[in-house]
């Protein structure tokens, strides 16, 4: 359900989000716990539903941003990698504005780093993004401004990870060596089995860092479809909002993976969400991060006032329902128009 939203004044431009599209050619199935349906071909015609709302609408979008998962992981199974994403992108030709795509696990599950940097996907060549990481070309990762005042940032969330790195890489072995320190168990994909026994509930009093996580639940996200941002990323993330605080820019920042536990099930958050997490809250220019990835979708607003928005999955969404949305941007807000299971947003800009 939504709450409707209405706002005589003309929004300085508009945008739609997108997430977790994970279109297959195969019967409807489930998700790794076999406890929600994945509506696998009915995916295309929810985006299908959200492109015709797009070029409907009286403000048409100034972008659109898919947050990742493009096409399911089934799909390398069947040797349909190829096919699936020619589908997915024939739809996006209809698109009313430019689409900034984002990588998620979905995306390395069928093809390579490499192969993705010279895909469709790669849409940080397609724009004057004002730009990427020079010194690490196989991050992907990219800012621009589609307006005076306003810039979005594009992070790769598996730039340390078991996916898409070759093993003899730094990223592979960083990643393999964290992972194993905090998951015991022989497939990876599955969660630390940490449980809240009495020895955890009564060391709370005088819990370390490590226990605490514990207790929360957060060491859930120390899974193998996760990942993690490298040090050289953060750093150009630094660089980046300094100079947007400079500028006195709106920033929003665009991931799959989310960075606030209170934003996602813990089991979704990015490996080092805690260090993004202290960079955003030391510069003044951000007032938004979106994510993809957990399906339910989820929002948080933390102590800095940043909202922290994790879109709500199509491929979970019913075929009788939808999952998008159209933000309008002002000058001190911005209003997200949710269709389906995506709700109505004010978001107000931190003071």
């Amino acid at each position: 359900m939504t709450t409707e939203m209405k706002d005589s004044t003309q929004p300085l431009f508009t945008f739609g989000i997108i997430a977790d599209i994970q279109y297959a050619d195969i019967d409807d199935g489930f998700n790794f716990k076999h406890t929600r349906k994945r509506y696998y071909r009915n995916s295309i015609r929810l985006l299908r539903n959200a492109l015709e709302r797009w070029n409907t609408e009286n403000v048409k979008p100034l972008f659109i941003l898919q947050l990742g998962d493009i096409i399911d992981g089934f799909n390398k199974r069947y040797n349909m990698s190829d096919q699936s994403l020619n589908t997915v992108m024939k739809e996006f030709d209809s698109s009313p504005a430019e689409v900034h795509h984002v990588w998620g696990n979905h995306e390395f599950y069928n093809f390579s780093r490499d192969t993705l940097l010279r895909s469709v996907l790669n849409s940080s060549v397609d724009f004057d993004s004002g730009g990427g990481l020079p010194s690490t070309g196989d991050i992907y990762a990219y800012h621009f401004s589609p307006a005076p005042g306003y810039r979005f940032i594009l992070l790769d969330a598996y730039d340390v990870s078991l996916l898409g790195r070759e093993e003899s890489s730094v990223q592979y072995h960083q990643a393999i060596t964290l992972l194993k320190a905090h998951n015991k168990n022989e497939d990876l994909n599955h969660p630390p089995a940490r449980g809240l026994t009495r020895k955890y509930f009564r060391s709370l009093l005088f819990c370390e860092p490590r226990t605490m996580e514990a207790l929360t639940g957060l060491e859930k996200r120390f899974v193998k479809f996760n990942g993690g941002f490298s040090q050289d990323q953060l750093d150009w993330l630094e660089g980046v909002l300094s100079s947007a605080d400079h500028k006195l820019e709106r920033v929003t920042i665009v991931s799959h993976l989310p960075i606030h536990p209170s934003s996602t099930d813990p089991i979704c958050l990015a490996w080092n969400y805690d260090e993004l997490l202290t960079i955003i809250q030391g510069h003044k220019s951000v007032v938004c991060f979106m994510a993809g990835h957990d399906h339910d979708g989820g929002f948080h607003i933390d102590h800095s006032g940043v909202h922290h928005l994790t879109l709500e999955g199509v491929i979970e969404t019913p075929p009788d329902s939808d999952a998008f949305g159209t933000v309008s941007v002002y000058e001190d807000r911005m209003v997200l128009k949710g269709y389906g299971r995506t709700f109505d947003r004010l978001l107000m800009y931190p003071c």
